[in-house]
């Protein structure tokens, strides 16, 4: 029997992607969005701190 018979026959297992699509998604645009306004110095600054040593 495939794996996917199994979750066919979990009830509300829809939600579960749902739920993981918009962590994902709200994630992402709350990332993008700090990354858009982020200061260029400072976002300057941590790019080189690996180089540091």
């Amino acid at each position: 029997m495939k794996f996917i018979h199994y979750l066919e026959k979990v009830t509300g297992i829809d939600i579960y992607a749902l739920s993981s699509l918009t962590i994902f998604l709200s994630f992402f645009i709350i990332m993008s969005l700090w990354a858009w306004k982020a200061d260029k110095n400072m976002i300057n600054e941590i790019s080189h701190i690996p180089l540091d040593n």
